[in-house]
């Protein structure tokens, strides 16, 4: 029972709540022009974190921005105390901001300015705060140095090897690996627990080892540390046996003693967890046992909570996400093998940091209003609550008659001009606390409109009306409306005005329509609008469609009638069962009716005609049934093969909206062959005039199609039928057809930020395509804002498609996104992407860089990093610079080349392997940090040298002479002898022998550039090895083959296709071959078949050849072979020339013919006639004393063999002979037939006498001798002949 006392003060208590409800608060509407008039207390719209962990490598930012009008000022404090920066050159305050910068870059040490941080930001109508910021700095200390001895464990035991790393800030992240920086395995058996220690639940020979090292990864630094490695030794109880070693048994098949499971962690039988609301709950059981134990997890009184569990390290842990209360309680892991089982508790405590259950917002009241502010929290232990009033306690502020303390809530009353102050509400317990910021503001604002000006608003006839007047004003304003200007204000009756000022017309007639004025008073002023009202006929279907029964393959027609207002557009849709109907070459619609034709049972169903106008719309249904099929005659088939189909007809638009209008053809003939499909084409002409692109295809059995288009377009459609045979013709273009312009649909592409400078970046993306802009005065809005800030949005409009943001920080992320714009509207915003400001040049050098174990060719170099934070830039690699100065070969000249090579590396002593060097070589190196555009300073310039190497091969390895059994071997020095040459070695070997020969070497001096080597047999080839010799040894082998001999048969190689285009005296002669260019001539040998005369021609061209000198008429034989390779020859060809060209008059007629014979036969008469009287006198040639003088100095052996014999003797007369027919003639014992080539005189093939007074020869030699000449007066005359 409540005492008197208790029931009054409730009473009063209840009557204070209904005076507040019966208040509405202000809501201040998001308009620019408002806002900006509206005097407003502080709000804070960023600061950072509570706790706050900095990089000691850059500089401090503590972030509080706060907005206000006016614009607040701020200052701070540090732990507790007025933080004064003007005394400290460190610190700066930004601009229009309260967030501080604390710099380094002329010394100090970030740890001085760790500590408790508060924001206080202030203007005339009150103070805001940040929440307390407790600064620290981060730390990655050393690991402490220690020896490890060897751990020694025996076979099948459980181990745990301890990492322990070093307390950083934040924590580090801890791994294993081995010495090769890879992972250490792990599974079921070996893992590493949550406190960064790897747990063997038992050891295998296997892991014997000795570099398994912890290693700690430090987020902020991003530098990793790693522990001195354990040395593993395992005692085996058996030693390997790898005759009987078992691979795929653990243990190689040797006997371990199994044991029963133990709990590694944690210890003991049960333990206890303390976790927050909302954070993640870790629980952890290792087991050690052979076999290896199995680990699962149980949760008594209930089950796991499935959607939060996660179960990880092969259910060693147990991850619960999102901790609530109702996850406390007593989690059990059970660890069994097939020798026994272990069970462990973990009793789970949840605790709660205060989380907000009412946050006190901001608060608008005009003067003699009421209102309230409410801070509600919770948490586990339950949270006290502490109201401020601009940071300092109610209890030490001004008291304030208007204000009433209640608990967690404070009762404004009837508050006045000038009590507007920030209120904050703290909620704290022992795991921490909130703070909110929540301002009253009393606000006189004379009355504003804020809808459109003088706005149409059609309405259907009897329907239910509203007409909506928003505005503002403080305080809250009345409002009236009144018709054309007249009478008193519209409420009751047919009127009904809410609050928010609209007004409801309940049935609008026609004699409501007019001029509708909205008026807003309060004691500050007046606003007022208007609105014009008209009221139109209802839109109704007077002749609905009517249910049909029809015979397949007739026709049928649905009629809709409409009935609208005369000033507003109708549209007429059709639909079947409920779905959009696409018209077909069967089915056509007018304005009043859809006739189907040649109707089939597919065409059953529920019609559906739908007229819409601008405000209103009317459907009426009936359905269609098909009774049964008619009978139909065949066509005949046409025996014409299908072709392409004619172009569609009479393309026409209807149905316009938006973006889409409905486009008509009639098909064309299909030329036997069913159309399939449609292609609709359109063609604009503001982007691309004359271009015509695809839109769409559409089944065959359309012909009437909705086209879905893009906004401010001026499109012209075609249509192409397609069948199997192809595609027809194009059809004439339909009319054109314009949409209406819309905002923007889609986002540009490729958004990227980047910086040209070290102080700015430039924003650039991909713009729109034409079809893509949708309207006119297509623009972009681009916002900026550093990342990782509650900061405002910076933004920026422009046609371009590039913004360059000024006055940034060097190389600082930023979250950039976009947006397309238009005249008729925004489009969407594209997502965050993440953007940087330029690069710096770095500002320090990598020191003390020195290279050791340097050989031949590579050499491995160290260095100490530079601090990552002097990189002013992302970090893309030390750079190596070095160069080749000298050789230590004793004048060996070489070209000075700067060649560079880069290492990405953050460990903290770095080292990488630099090669490919030239051996026997002196360098220089230096090295720098460098960032995508900037270098670094140069690190200390270090010279070294190589040691000596092998040579490189000679620059040339030829055989550039041979004879019949000789070869000769040329080469050059090498260019690079990579040390002191001390000769060369030559290996060589039979190729061409049946089996491969035993190679044979020869070495020269250093001076020996080439050998010729002897064979001994003349078609042996041979494979040879050249290299250069140093100390060291062999350098690189240059390889060689002795060439082909020639007759030798090259494999593979081959002459083929002769062919011979004739003629009388020449031919010309083609042949087809497979020699490599360059390696081959050819002979053409030809045979001539009367008697077997040859005739040679030596060719070095390529075919064809002409041949001239040949008979006329005769027949050849003719083989094309190699002049190297004389086994290598064609096929022979057999031919006969042409016979020569004789003139059609028989010049046997001829009396000038006649004539010359008679006077030739004549003077051979009369020399015969002279000879036989000479030798009737006895008179003889001394041909015996000719034939028996030795040969003239003169004769010489003709290359084809033959010899030569004549001589200047052959033009004197024989010796004892006489000088002339009149002379004294002497006898001789010789007659003319001694001298011929046998008892009877021959005669060529043109009848001269052949026997000579010559030297008697052999039967070849006389045929070879081509050019011999008579020497008898006999023949001379012959020779006429």
């Amino acid at each position: 029972m409540l005492s008197p006392c208790g029931r009054a003060a409730l009473a009063f208590m209840s009557l204070q709540l209904l005076l507040w409800r019966e208040t509405v608060t202000i809501e201040v509407p998001q308009d620019p022009n408002i806002l900006a008039d509206l005097k407003q207390p502080p709000t804070i719209i960023k600061q950072s974190v509570k706790d706050y962990i900095v990089d000691p490598r850059d500089n401090i930012i503590i972030e509080c921005e706060a907005k206000g009008n006016p614009v607040p000022t701020f200052t701070w404090r540090r732990n507790g105390k007025f933080f004064n920066i003007g005394k400290d050159p460190r610190v700066t305050i930004r601009k229009r901001s309260g967030t501080l910068e604390i710099g380094f870059r002329n010394g100090g040490r970030p740890e001085d300015y760790e500590g408790e941080y508060q924001c206080f930001a202030n203007n005339v109508y009150g103070m805001a705060l940040s929440n307390k910021i407790v600064l620290q700095v981060s730390k990655a200390p050393l690991w402490p140095k220690e020896v490890l001895e060897p751990v020694v464990v025996t076979e099948g035991t459980s181990l745990v090897l301890p990492c322990n790393p070093p307390p950083g800030l934040p924590p580090p992240f801890t791994f294993w690996m081995n010495s090769m920086m890879m992972p250490i395995r792990q599974d079921k058996r070996v893992s590493k627990g949550l406190n960064g220690d790897l747990y063997f639940s038992n050891v295998v020979a296997q892991d014997a080892n000795n570099d398994y090292s912890c290693n700690a990864r430090f987020p902020f630094t991003h530098t990793i540390q790693q522990k001195n490695p354990f040395t593993l030794k395992i005692i085996t109880n058996e030693p390997y046996n790898h005759t009987s070693y078992n691979a795929s048994h653990s243990y190689g098949g040797r006997k371990v003693s199994e044991s029963t499971p133990t709990f590694l962690l944690p210890l003991g039988s049960e333990s206890s967890k303390m976790v927050l609301r909302d954070e993640q709950l870790l629980l952890e059981c290792i087991a050690a046992g052979l076999p290896t134990p199995t680990i699962k997890w149980f949760k008594k009184g209930g089950d796991l909570p499935g959607r939060k569990v996660k179960l990880e390290n092969y259910n060693k842990t147990l991850k619960v996400i999102n901790v609530s209360e109702e996850d406390a309680g007593e989690y059990v892991c059970m660890a069994n093998n097939h020798l026994g089982s272990i069970r462990h508790s973990i009793f789970v405590q949840v605790k709660a940091a205060p989380y907000w259950l009412d946050k006190p917002t901001n608060l608008v009241l005009a003067p003699e209003e009421n209102g309230r502010l409410v801070c509600r929290a919770n948490g586990n232990p339950k949270p006290s609550i502490q109201w401020l009033i601009n940071g300092q306690t109610i209890d030490s502020s001004p008291p304030n008659p208007s204000r009433q303390m209640m608990g967690d809530t404070i009762i404004f009353r009837s508050v006045q001009i000038g009590s507007s102050a920030v209120y904050q509400c703290n909620a704290s317990n022992q795991h921490g606390y909130l703070l909110a910021n929540a301002f009253v503001s009393v606000l006189d604002y004379p009355p504003r409109m804020l809808g459109p000006k003088n706005q149409l608003i059609q309405v259907v006839k009897n329907n239910r009306t509203f007409l909506d007047c928003p505005f503002f004003g403080s305080p809250h304003p009345v409002l009236r409306w009144f018709k054309n200007g007249q009478g008193s204000g519209l409420d009751g009756g047919m009127y009904r005005l809410y609050i928010n000022g609209t007004l409801e017309i309940k049935r609008a007639r026609v004699e409501d329509e007019g001029t509708y004025t909205c008026v807003a008073n309060n004691i500050l002023g007046m606003a007022e609008n208007q609105v014009r009202l008209e009221v139109k006929e209802p839109t109704r279907i007077v002749g609905a469609p009517q249910h049909q029964s029809a015979i397949r393959g007739l026709t049928v027609r649905f009629e809709c009638k409409v009935k609208s207002d005369a000033s507003l557009a109708v549209s007429v849709e059709w639909m079947k069962d409920d779905k959009p109907l696409y018209l077909g070459w069967r089915m056509k619609k007018d304005d009043e009716s859809l006739t189907i034709s040649n109707i089939n049972e597919g065409d059953e169903g529920i019609y559906t005609c739908s007229v819409k106008s601008e405000i209103d719309q009317d459907s009426a249904s009936a359905r269609l049934t098909v009774l049964e099929e008619a009978s139909l005659n065949p066509s005949l088939s046409s025996a014409l093969p299908p072709d392409h189909p004619d172009p569609p007809l009479d393309l026409d638009l209807s149905d316009p909206a938006a973006r889409s209008v409905r486009l008509t053809w009639i098909p064309g003939n299909d030329h036997r062959s069913p159309i399939k499909e449609f292609l609709v084409q359109f063609e604009e002409n503001h982007w691309e005039p004359g271009r015509w692109q695809d839109l769409a295809t559409y089944p065959g059995d359309l012909n009437s199609v909705i086209l879905q288009l893009a906004p401010f377009v001026n499109y012209q459609f075609r249509v192409i039928a397609i069948n199997a045979v192809g595609q027809s013709k194009p059809s004439a273009p339909s009319p054109r057809y314009k949409t209406s312009s819309a905002a923007p649909d889609v986002t540009p592409r490729g958004l990227q930020g980047w910086g040209s400078e070290e102080n700015n970046m430039e924003i650039t993306w991909e713009p729109l395509l034409d079809l893509e802009k949708n309207g006119p005065n297509l623009q972009y809005v681009v916002w900026w804002r550093r990342k990782d800030s509650d900061a405002e949005w910076n933004n920026i409009t422009t046609i371009g498609n590039k913004v360059v943001v000024q006055d940034t920080n060097t190389y600082e992320p930023y979250e950039i996104k976009i947006q397309a714009s238009n005249d008729v509207g925004p489009g969407p915003e594209s997502n965050v992407v993440i953007g940087y400001s330029g690069e710096d040049k770095p500002t320090n050098a990598p020191t003390e860089l020195r290279i050791s174990k340097v050989d031949s060719t590579k050499g491995h170099i160290h260095w100490k990093p530079v601090d990552l934070a002097s990189v002013q830039g992302e970090f893309k690699e030390y750079r190596l610079y070095y160069s080749r100065e000298s050789s230590h070969v004793p004048g060996l000249l070489v070209r000075k080349e700067n060649k560079t090579k880069g290492f990405y590396t953050t460990m903290a002593e770095p080292s990488a392997i630099l090669s490919r060097l030239v051996p026997f070589s002196r360098y220089k190196m230096f090295m720098v940090v460098a960032n995508n555009r900037y270098e670094g300073p140069p690190s200390n310039t270090v010279e070294f040298s190589t040691k000596e190497g092998v040579p490189d091969a000679p620059p040339f390895f030829r055989i550039n002479r041979r004879g019949f059994d000789t070869i000769h071997l040329e080469w050059d020095k090498p260019l690079e002898p990579n040390g002191i040459l001390i000769g060369y070695q030559l290996k060589y070997q039979i190729v061409n022998a049946s089996r491969e020969a035993r190679p044979q070497i020869e070495t020269f001096h250093p001076n020996v550039t080439e050998y010729t080597m002897r064979l001994p047999d003349r078609s042996t080839r041979y494979r040879f090895y050249l290299s250069a010799l140093t100390q060291v040894g062999a350098g690189e082998v240059f390889p060689e083959d002795s060439p082909f001999f020639t007759n030798e048969v090259v494999r593979g190689t081959e002459i083929w296709n002769v062919t011979v285009e004739r003629n009388s005296n020449y031919v010309n002669v083609s042949w087809t071959h497979n020699f490599p260019p360059g390696t081959s001539s050819f002979v053409l040998e030809f045979t001539l078949d009367s008697n077997q005369t040859m005739k040679i021609v030596p060719v070095t061209q390529q075919p064809p050849i002409a041949v001239p000198d040949l008979q006329a008429g005769a027949m050849y034989h003719l083989r094309v072979y190699s002049h190297e390779y004389n086994s290598v020859s064609s096929n022979t060809v057999t031919f006969i020339t042409k016979a020569a060209y004789i003139d059609q008059v028989d010049i046997a007629t001829q009396g000038w013919f006649i004539g010359l014979m008679c006077a030739i036969a004549l003077i051979i008469l009369i020399l015969l006639i002279v000879c036989f009287i000479k030798r009737s006198r006895g008179g003889k040639y001394p041909v015996r004393d000719k034939k028996e003088l030795p040969l003239d100095s003169v004769d010489q052996k003709d290359p084809d063999g033959s010899f030569d014999y004549h001589s200047d003797e052959d033009n004197k007369p024989l010796q004892g002979s006489q000088t002339s027919l009149e002379g004294p003639v002497k006898e001789s014992d010789d007659s003319l037939v001694d001298y011929g080539e046998g008892g009877d005189g021959q005669f060529n093939e043109d009848g001269s006498f052949i026997g000579q007074y010559t030297v008697k020869k052999d039967k070849d030699e006389t045929e070879g001798n081509e050019s011999s000449e008579a020497t008898s007066p006999v023949n001379a005359i012959y020779s006429l002949a």
